[in-house]
């Protein structure tokens, strides 16, 4: 057996192209939605993370700014800022870029942030609107998942599913999506006993723990889906080694980067195992950025136009 390689680059590309024609939808009402993301810092990663998100929406032909402020602003300051965009119009959505700055209270924060506009899916509302099964706005990256199961036809009725991880952002969103969706869910974390143990019973497997490599063909039940919500980098030659045997591409990313990527899957030792596999990368990542354009398009609906019915998915 070898796990069927889940390709999230032509999911996201099939959601961007629905999402052009809900804007194309849109702009017939004369409305355009709008995305601001206030960046904090200099952080790398979180550059690189905006650059994209701006450059989605300028593909799609959406309105989008990135609102760059000083690592020395102070919690009142960028309250201000997020107020500011709660009170515009043309903003239909805002994200506040994590981390933040040790000063800065970032609950608060994400917290002030209007929930018709909060697009991350964070405020309480949204999150009791998501446990209550109310319409309402989801996090990108556990919806960016279930768009993986439902358009790779893997069942989740009926499935039992194990999450690893039960973190705000991922795991308790996550796990309460399948529920929704009758799945049988439990979430590990790190005082489950026999872990491993637990994990096998899984149909499928959502790894998002943060720990490189962690997940091996020990936690995984012989033809499982397993879906690696992980991302992080090896930048030593004998792990790229262990963790990628053969894998010439892999090694050539190493020796011209110093590092390459890994998820908190093993892949040498889980892809003979699974029936089905997200790569990293490739697999859950390009899906967040594309659910993040279908939370602003669904802001701005609901916001300024719920009497439009949206666009059928092709």
């Amino acid at each position: 057996m070898s796990a069927r390689l889940l390709n999230g680059n032509e999911i996201r590309d099939q959601i961007k192209a629905e999402v052009a024609r809900d804007l194309a939808h849109l702009r017939e009402a004369g409305i355009c939605p709008g995305l601001s993301v206030i960046l904090v810092g200099n952080d790398p990663a979180s550059e690189i993370y905006t650059r994209n998100k701006s450059k989605t929406c300028k593909e799609l032909g959406m309105f989008s700014e990135r609102i760059e402020l000083p690592s020395t602003i102070t919690t009142e300051e960028l309250l201000e800022r997020v107020n500011d965009l709660n009170r515009r119009d043309e903003v239909d959505g805002i994200l506040v870029q994590l981390p933040l700055p040790k000063q800065v209270d970032s609950k608060k924060v994400l917290l002030a942030v209007d929930p018709v506009k909060d697009v991350d899916g964070f405020h309480p509302i949204n999150v009791g609107n998501l446990v209550t099964g109310r319409p309402g706005l989801v996090p990108c990256t556990p919806s960016g998942i279930i768009e993986i199961l439902n358009r790779s036809q893997i069942p989740i009725e009926g499935a039992r599913a194990v999450v690893i991880g039960r973190s705000d952002i991922v795991g308790k969103p996550i796990a309460l999506l399948l529920m929704h969706r009758n799945a049988t869910v439990t979430i590990c974390h790190s005082k489950t006993r026999d872990l491993p143990g637990v994990c096998r019973e899984a149909d499928i497997l959502v790894a998002a723990l943060g720990k490189p490599g962690m997940v091996t063909a020990e936690f995984v039940k012989p033809g499982a889906t397993v879906i690696d919500v992980g991302i992080g980098q090896l930048t030593r030659r004998e792990d790229v080694e262990r963790f990628f045997p053969g894998n010439e591409k892999k090694m050539k990313d190493f020796e011209a980067k110093g590092s390459t990527l890994i998820g908190d899957v093993d892949p040498s030792t889980v892809i003979p195992v699974a029936g089905a596999l997200t790569p990293v990368p490739g697999g859950v990542g390009p899906l967040t950025i594309a659910m993040l354009m279908v939370n602003t398009v669904r802001a701005a609906r609901l916001r300024r136009a719920p009497q439009l019915a949206p666009v059928p998915s092709a």
